[in-house]
Order: C-alpha cells, then structure tokens, then sequence
C-alpha cells in the first residue's frame, strides 16, 4: 500500500510540476532579490543589491523542482568476503575461510544465491557482506521539491524549501526557511536605509553559505542549474539556523555567519556545543561583454559540535545510486552512495577557495579545500573510567583535502547546449575500527580505532540541452575509483563507471 501511495503522489507531483512549468512564464510574481530556481539562475551565486525588481505589493510564489534520472553503471570491488561471525575469506578471491580462531572452514560460494555461500558439512548459509550490490540499467526514485517565496514588504522576502520526495527521505520532508532582509525601510530612519544599501542580512534555518560548490549543486529535484549529474565526492552542504549579513559593493563581497553547527536545533548537552563560525570573501566582476571573473575564499570553524554535518548535512542523497553499496542496500538507508564524508563530527576547521571564469561560452569552475577535524571519540570527550583508570585521550586532528575542476562550453543561440568534464580528487585519513561499547567489568572492546590514509578519484563527462528555461536534459559518463581502503572494506579497490541520464523541470 505505501509503494502504490508513493507511485499516486509523485504521479500527482509530476502533474504539478508539468503544469506549472507551462504557466510560469506568464503567472509567477516577480520577487525582489531573488535568485531564479531556473535557467535564469545559472552562474548566479548570492542575490546581488542591484534593486531591479520594483515593489508593487504582497506577493507569493509557488514553485517546484522534479527530476527523473536513468543509470546504467557498473560497479565492482577486491575486498575479502566477510561472512558475519567471524569467518572470513584469506584474501580476496582466494575462496578459502577461516574463523575468528584462524580454523579453516568448509565453505563454498553458492551458485544460487548472490554473494552467498554454504557450508558443505552442515549446509549453513551466510552472505557476503563485502558483496556489492546486484545493479542493471533503470530508473531511480524521482526527485520533487516544493519551493514557496514570499514578498513580505519592500526588500523583505521569505523563502521555504520543502522535499516532497528524495533518495534519503522518500516523505515530504521540509528543508528550511529563512528571512532576507535587503532594505530596512519598515525602521522608519535614513540613517538606516543609507546604511543598508550595501547590506544584506539572512535569518533561520537555511543553506550555510559556505564556498561557492553549493550554489552549483543538484538539491533533491533541483537540478536544472547543475551542468552534470553528482555533487563533489567530498559535498560541502547543510542546513542549519542562524543567520549570515552580507556587505557588496562595486563586486566585493564581505560575509560573516554564525549558526548553531547542527542541522536540528537542540537544547541539550551544553557543554558538548559551541556555535559554528564562518566567513566569505569574494570579488566578482564581469570585466567586458565576454570576460566573468569570480574569486571567493571560505573558512568554517566548529570548536564542539554533538553532530557537524558539513560534509553529511544532504537530506535528498546521491545522483549515483546504489553504486558500492552492500548486496542488501536500502534506497533510504545508502543514499550517499559515491561521496565521501571524513566523520569531523566533533571540532571541524575548514578552508575552500573557488575561482569562476567565463569567457564567451566557456566557463571553468574549481574547488581547493582543506579541512580537519576530529570525532568526540578522537577528542577524547567519550571517557571511561574503572576505578581510578580514564581510557581516553585527545587525538591530532585528522585532515582532509579535496580539489575539483568543471570545464563547460555552452553553445546555441540562447546558450542552450552545453558540453564540459570535470576532475575531482579527494585524500583523506579516516578512522576504522572505533568502538565505545563498554561492558559492565571495565572498558574492554573500547577503542579510538585505527587510522589509514586513503584516496578517492572521479572524472566526468556531460552533455546538455535546455529544451526552455524551466526544462532540461542531460546526461554523464562518469568514473570513480577508491584506493587505500582496507581489504575487510566493501569499498576496497572499489571502482564504478557507466551513464547516467536526468530529465528536469524547474520553476
């Protein structure tokens, strides 16, 4: 019953979406500094102070997003077989098990069940859990979101975001909303309204305007603005509450935020929280009729967080979906399938550069990060003690390092098509092993876990045509391997490549 409950409703939201895109053109309200959700929007980072909307009145838009994707990727790993309860393979595909003890253990793969094995004294069955997942060409779940805009009064806008359906929550599901403030005219002063020319001010639960990739990204339905398929492996996004005040001028942007470093608000644990500090600089400036250039540096900075999720904040998921994942992968459960997140829960630190160039129909867009951070575990702030004996000290932070390179030319005579490739390239220490399971006698089975340095790489290829400024359809070829991982890991010398294709509507 819920499966044909999910078909109804996203047969209903395409409907919606179908029929609003068909009557955007000539219904949606203009909004003042508002950045469009379709091809108007491309290339366009933060609302700028221009005043080219004038204010006539209240107003509300409805908008939405849905995207429809079809893949065709193959995907392999060299990792041993991992048979639960201790029984493991020697060494990958060499087919021979043995038990936690070392004994070697009768067991063949069994033909009949995929990643499975038997063992051919007492016919017990086990599955591999290192095996990925059974995948052929087809359609993954789509995508909707559901935006509304609201002009509140003169340079006072609001906006929510709400996902009707994503590959992490198949629910409707509300992504956030927030006030900006780019006037100030409800204060009755001029000294205010001269200061605010060159202000902008944001408030609530919204996207944390961190580096310049997120701008660029596929948000759940909303993909029209993103010219290939997936976000960076290492994907620089989340929601939180707080607030961001922006000064531009003549192409310079200043930027400081504050929110409370998690994606819910919580009341609890005050000691293990501190706010979640960031900032942007940034010169953007079309130089001639040809020539765009964009320059922008960000840096974060979370002393103490209970759950940072910088680097998991996406509640839609991947555009890669099920690719090395395990045999019994869930689509809500393994929705980040092909990203990378370095587990800085705790403390984080991060830095990101982003250079845009566009020349004529060329555009190059980069992404230069560095980042450390630590769990709780790793900090040391999970401590145990037996009698007088405390397990636990603070570890050095662990890094991660991330670059990526976009080069699109887009061509026709509204710009319509586009072609580019894309390089992104991740090294990261990460953790394995950690456990904080104690047993009633001390702290046996505790452990900070063991850390290894490990690599991953991807390149891309993609095509594109707006059918019109509310339509699109592109497609991908894309490559990604794993290196440095362990040999007990699922995602050890884990590799993938094939297509992907999307469909998306925009409004």
């Amino acid at each position: 019953m819920k499966t044909k409950m999910n078909r109804l409703f996203l047969a209903a939201a395409f409907l919606l979406v179908t029929a609003g895109a068909a009557l955007a053109q000539g219904l949606q309200p203009a909004i003042q500094y508002f950045r469009p959700y379709d091809k108007n929007g491309l290339n366009v980072f933060e609302t700028s102070k221009a005043d080219t909307t004038p204010y006539t009145g209240f107003k509300v838009r409805f908008g939405a997003g849905f995207t429809q994707g079809y893949q065709n990727i193959s995907h392999s790993n060299e990792a041993r077989a991992n048979l639960g309860g201790g029984i493991l393979e020697t060494a990958p595909g060499s087919g021979i098990f043995k038990n936690a003890a070392g004994v070697t253990q009768p067991i063949v793969a069994d033909p009949n069940v995929y990643g499975g094995f038997k063992n051919t004294v007492n016919n017990t069955l086990y599955t591999n859990s290192n095996q990925v997942y059974q995948m052929a060409g087809g359609f993954p779940l789509a995508q909707a979101n559901f935006n509304i805009d609201v002009q509140l009064t003169d340079g006072v806008r609001v906006s929510l975001v709400s996902y009707m359906s994503s590959h992490h929550h198949n629910e409707f599901w509300v992504k956030g909303g927030y006030f900006q403030i780019d006037k100030v005219g409800f204060l009755g002063s001029e000294f205010m309204n001269n200061l605010w020319k060159n202000l902008t001010l944001k408030v609530g639960h919204m996207e944390v305007n961190y580096g310049d990739q997120h701008f660029r990204r596929s948000d759940g339905g909303n993909t029209l603005l993103n010219p290939f398929i997936e976000n960076n492996i290492m994907d620089e996004f989340t929601t939180e509450i707080g607030g961001e005040l922006y000064w531009q001028k003549n192409g310079i942007l200043l930027m400081v935020g504050m929110t409370d470093g998690e994606i819910q608000g919580n009341v609890t644990r005050p000691n293990d929280r501190s706010p979640n500090l960031y900032t942007k600089i940034g010169y953007d400036k079309q130089i001639n009729e040809k020539l765009r250039v964009r320059l922008t540096g960000s840096m974060m900075q979370t002393k103490s967080s209970v759950s940072n999720t910088l680097f998991g904040g996406d509640r839609t998921g991947s555009n890669y979906q099920y690719v090395l994942q395990p045999y019994n992968a869930t689509l809500t459960g393994n929705a980040f399938a092909g990203r990378f997140n370095p587990g800085f829960s705790d403390n984080l630190t991060t830095f990101m550069v982003n250079p845009f160039v566009k020349y004529g129909g060329f555009e190059f867009f980069g992404t230069w990060e560095t980042a450390h951070g630590n769990t709780s575990m790793e900090n040391g702030e999970i401590q145990y003690s037996n009698n007088t004996t405390t397990t636990f000290s603070k570890l050095d932070d662990r890094y991660a390092h991330q670059v990526a390179a976009e080069l699109v030319y887009r061509f026709g005579s509204q710009k319509q098509f586009w072609v580019g490739a894309k390089y992104n390239e991740v090294n990261a220490t990460i953790v394995t092993g950690a456990s904080s399971a104690q047993n009633t006698t001390g702290t046996a089975g505790l452990s900070q876990g063991t850390r290894l340095p490990v690599s991953v790489y991807r390149d891309a290829y993609c095509f594109g045509w707006y059918l019109t400024k509310n339509i699109g359809f592109k497609g991908e070829y894309v490559n990604q391997h794993w290196f440095g991982y362990p040999d007990d890991n699922i995602l050890s010398g884990g590799k993938f490549n094939g297509f992907v294709i999307q469909g998306s509507i925009s409004f």
